[in-house]
């Protein structure tokens, strides 16, 4: 056993990197970079332990893909490294960023190799360009660019974060108690991505697959007496709609869950439960454009949808071409894409007799492809 154990940071809302994408949810290949960068310092080194820390929401997803141990992040970088910390019993812990995505083996080694040369072991990078501070020029020899991952005593970190002072990095608390901080040679591979830029230079990275992820949901709905009835968020003039703890859109129902389908995002109940007094009435188009946000955040671009509706009553082909236009407007794609087809249930079960409405809908994701960014081309 390595005695060390690893945090991988990944909490952040990813607002600096302009994209509607969070950069932890970039595909390379068929995997998250999240994951990619966990499978990589797993083959890189022996650790006791591998800790992923990221949003509750995030962490639902996560543990879709592999059985790491996911901690819950705070509100701050320090914050959630706590959070990490409270879970690790081995004596080193080493501490990296997601977004620092490229980091190569002999580095990671380089760092574990020195651990018990002092309290915090930080590779770093020589400044080559003339620096200036306070208007003044000052010696670049006796600065160093810090970088991570990052490695301490795990004891000692847990004490120097004891503190309300926040540190920009590890090796910062570390040296707050007198402690000494060694330097091994850092990476310029080892870059961090912060912004849309920076996808230029991690290139170890691998394009998203071309692969088409598809999605089938289906929803029912009884009829109830005095309610507006909605369909594909269009109002239908009857005076029934349908009994639900929502406005009961059957047909965005079936949608979001075939959205979610396709994404591996869980479904509807999960996000929007109808035990929960927020989505009382609630309309539906509210929440297919939250879940559109969704499916987006996580890497995914949206291809085209196919829904049948099946119905006795009401008579729908008066709405279907606004059916179309409000669907496509909510998912951000060209109106032909979106098929809605309306059929009767020949009069049999609870639909031939005019009971409720049933819809099926298939839904087809592509990997957001943030290649083309690199090529100056907009997605």
């Amino acid at each position: 056993m390595s005695n060390t154990t690893l945090i991988l940071l990944g909490a952040g809302s990813s607002t600096r990197f302009g994209s509607n994408v969070k950069k932890q949810w970039l595909y390379t290949g068929e995997i998250p970079l999240w994951l990619h960068v966990a499978e990589h310092f797993n083959a890189s080194a022996n650790f006791d332990n591998i800790l992923i820390v990221s949003t509750q929401e995030e962490i639902n997803a996560m543990k879709n893909f592999a059985s790491y141990t996911y901690v819950q992040g705070g509100n701050s970088r320090q914050a959630s490294l706590g959070n990490a910390l409270a879970h690790v019993t081995s004596k080193y812990v080493m501490v990296s960023d997601i977004a620092r995505c490229c980091v190569p083996t002999e580095m990671i080694q380089r760092i574990l190799d020195a651990k018990e040369v002092a309290s915090c072991i930080v590779p770093v990078l020589p400044v080559t360009d003339t620096l200036y501070l306070d208007g003044k020029p000052i010696d670049r020899e006796k600065t160093k660019i810090i970088q991570t991952p990052q490695l301490s005593n795990t004891l000692l970190l847990k004490q120097a974060l004891q503190t309300e002072t926040l540190f920009t990095d590890d090796s910062s608390a570390i040296a707050s108690l007198g402690e000494e901080v060694h330097f091994v040679a850092g990476s310029t591979k080892a870059h961090k991505l912060t912004t849309l830029e920076d996808l230029q230079k991690v290139t170890c990275l691998e394009a998203p697959s071309i692969r088409t992820l598809t999605g089938f949901g289906i929803d029912i709905h009884p009829f109830q007496k005095g309610k507006q009835m909605f369909l594909c968020g269009v109002p239908i003039e009857v005076d029934y709609g349908f009994k639900a703890h929502s406005d009961g859109d059957v047909a965005i129902h079936a949608l979001i869950d075939a959205l979610l389908g396709a994404a591996g995002l869980g479904d509807i109940g999960e996000l929007y439960p109808d035990t929960e007094d927020t989505y009382a009435g609630a309309d539906s188009k509210v929440l297919l454009r939250d879940t559109v946000k969704r499916i987006r955040a996580y890497g995914f671009n949206i291809g085209n949808i196919d829904m049948t509706i099946m119905a006795e009553a009401p008579k729908l082909l008066p709405y279907k071409e606004e059916m179309k236009r409000t669907i496509a407007n909510i998912l951000g794609i060209r109106q032909n894409f979106v098929n809605i087809k309306a059929t009767t249930a020949e009069k049999l079960g609870f639909v031939g007799r005019k009971e409720g409405v049933t819809v099926h809908a298939v839904a087809n994701l592509t990997y957001f492809n943030w290649k083309t960014l690199t090529t100056g081309n907009n997605i």
